[in-house]
């Protein structure tokens, strides 16, 4: 399995990343099917990396560089087919190598996965509902 990581392209990256994004069902159909528009603005506007084996695309992370100190990991998935290749691994190491001088933080609803990299969770986050 040849691994390539690389920055995210619109015109050559949105499709596969889409159907990528499509496959996680309805967990994570807001992206694609309620706000499409929306969410291809907030991928071109992030900083996105998209993961391919053998030319598949195959995993994706989405960031957020907060006043150039802190990046906020927003989206990390990858490919059920692909788990187990420490795929989501090497996307955020790839980060963590380009922006050395941030502080790194992932929002997470899958702790155990954070957990078993090594990483220490710090806090927790709330959704504010009017």
């Amino acid at each position: 399995m040849t691994l390539t990581i690389k920055k995210y392209n619109a015109a050559s990256d949105y499709k596969g990343l889409a159907a990528l994004i499509e496959l996680e069902g309805e967990a994570w159909e807001d992206y694609i099917k309620k706000r499409r528009t929306t969410y291809q603005k907030s991928l071109e506007g992030s900083i996105t990396y998209v993961a391919y084996c053998d030319g598949v695309l195959c995993g994706y992370l989405r960031s957020i560089n907060d006043t150039d100190m802190y990046i906020w990991i927003v989206d990390l998935l990858v490919h059920k087919k692909y788990r187990g290749n420490e795929i989501g691994k090497k996307l955020m190491e790839r980060i963590a190598t380009d922006f050395p001088d941030h502080k790194i933080f992932v929002l997470s609803d899958v702790d155990e996965y954070y957990k078993k990299l090594g990483y220490i969770k710090e806090g927790s986050i709330f959704t504010i509902t009017t």
